[in-house]
């Protein structure tokens, strides 16, 4: 199956999401994996939208073990994600597309999947 199969975007207010950790400190835990926990604010808050961006692309009506959708920055600085478990199986036939900002106090995430 080529070309696109899905396209997420998402949106994160970054104070209300610090407001929402700080609310509920098990969220971090139960959302990211241990070397995305050690991220700041603004880039935990990106990695929470592109979790949600890629939910939406993948139309996700069930949810999804977040920890088996690692966000990593590549050598060069580019986001892209990792994927373990059910997902990595999931998605073994696709590329997966991902672009991260935050800047005037939000954050947000595009994702495309695409056939290989």
């Amino acid at each position: 199956m080529s070309g696109i199969q899905g396209i997420g975007i998402d949106v994160v207010d970054i104070e209300r999401f610090r407001e929402s950790l700080e609310r509920t400190p098990a969220l971090k835990a139960r959302v990211f994996t241990a070397a995305e926990a050690e991220r700041s604010v603004a880039s935990l808050a990106a990695r929470f939208a592109a979790k949600e961006a890629l939910a939406k692309a993948l139309n996700a009506k069930t949810a999804f073990n977040w920890h088996e959708a690692e966000v990593i920055n590549e050598p060069t600085g580019k986001p892209a994600f990792i994927f373990s478990g059910e997902m990595s199986e999931r998605l073994s036939d696709f590329n997966v597309h991902l672009t991260l900002s935050h800047d005037a106090g939000i954050a947000s995430a595009m994702v495309i999947v695409e056939g290989k």
